[in-house]
């Protein structure tokens, strides 16, 4: 039986993809870039960061920057492969544990159902399975290959799993696979992920380009708990969805049949750049295997989300990163990002 460790869970290190389509940030890329640098520097502190870098003369210049940033390269691990994008959550593998082996899983990535350019970032799944030499397995229903992004779900590794109806179980917008329902879902997850329990959310945040991930609403933070967004003010346009979110989990069961517990997590301000409402979010925290990097948005909110995040991972390290010119791409520190589970023998390379 397959299972997806939880994110705390040892890690041998961090995928992800160097930026270069700057579309994805239009009139920011260059700051982009820089942020990036300062994304591996602190991952590179406590492990590996695999990087995808699209042809060798995108490596040369990559080199440049983070030796210039004073990076350990000997933490960098480069994997020249072109992608039309650099959102590692959806496009990149997943990666599970199968018959006493790690495997990498491709779900089938359509840019969301919402983007023509995605011929490229499909391959990357095979590419990294070939780079850390792994088994690579195409995730089916039915006969039919089934598309889900990372960002789409959450686990506790122990079988239960976090997604929305929003974004997978919406019938007309960015639908991914067109007739399933949540039963269809949750046996793929229970085949593909050994998860037996699924706990259902309703409505993502206003601005999500992905329609209703759940990554910037509510994580796992340990087998039994889960931390979620709410937001305070009832004129939001966020408020209803959240507040429905939370009563969901409020009576939701985990596999074991107990309750969860709920921790909350506010909400920055309202960003708003070229009249655009952007979905940012701290629920969107990565987890390494020391550290939890956190995205800021320069709000008087950052010190609460932090305090609480602290709260919840007692035995690591909790710090910020600024995220104001990330979130321009829809997306920050998690949406950029996918973990590479350790081997099962429990090693990490240092």
């Amino acid at each position: 039986m397959r299972r997806m460790p939880a994110e705390w869970e040892p890690q041998e290190g961090i995928l992800l993809c160097f930026p270069h389509n700057g579309r994805d940030w239009p009139g920011k890329y260059g700051a982009i870039q820089w942020a990036f640098v300062e994304f591996i520097l602190k991952i590179t502190r406590w492990e590996t960061v695999f990087l995808i870098v699209r042809d060798p003369t995108q490596e040369e210049r990559v080199t440049r920057m983070l030796e210039k940033a004073h990076v350990p390269m000997r933490r960098v691990s480069f994997i020249t492969r072109r992608t039309d994008r650099s959102w590692m959550r959806d496009s990149g593998p997943i990666i599970v544990e199968h018959a006493g082996r790690r495997e990498a899983l491709a779900f089938h990535f359509n840019a969301w159902a919402k983007y023509r350019n995605f011929k490229y970032d499909r391959g990357v799944p095979a590419a990294v399975a070939g780079h850390l030499g792994l088994g690579l397995s195409q995730v089916t229903h039915k006969g039919k290959p089934v598309v889900l992004e990372g960002g789409a779900i959450d686990v506790n590794g122990q079988g239960s799993l976090l997604t929305t109806e929003e974004c997978l179980l919406h019938p007309e917008i960015q639908v991914r696979n067109p007739g399933f329902g949540k039963s269809d879902y949750e046996a793929v997850f229970r085949e593909y992920l050994g998860v037996t329990n699924t706990i259902w959310l309703g409505n993502g945040v206003a601005g999500d380009d992905t329609h209703g991930h759940i990554d910037d609403l509510a994580r796992f933070v340990s087998a039994d708990t889960i931390v979620a967004i709410r937001d305070q003010d009832p004129e939001s346009p966020n408020y209803h969805a959240l507040e429905d979110n939370w009563a969901r989990l409020e009576n939701a069961r985990l596999e074991t049949g107990r309750k969860p517990n709920l921790v909350a997590l506010p909400v920055p301000r309202e960003i708003l750049f070229d009249e655009v409402s952007l979905p940012s979010s701290y629920a969107n925290f990565l987890i390494l295997n020391k550290l939890v990097l956190v995205p800021t948005f320069n709000d008087p909110m950052d010190r609460i989300a932090l305090n609480t995040l602290a709260g919840c991972f007692p035995g690591r390290e909790v710090i910020g990163m600024g995220c104001t010119d990330l979130i321009w791409g829809f997306g920050t520190l998690h949406c950029l990002s996918q973990q590479i589970p350790a081997a099962r023998d429990g090693s990490v390379p240092v």
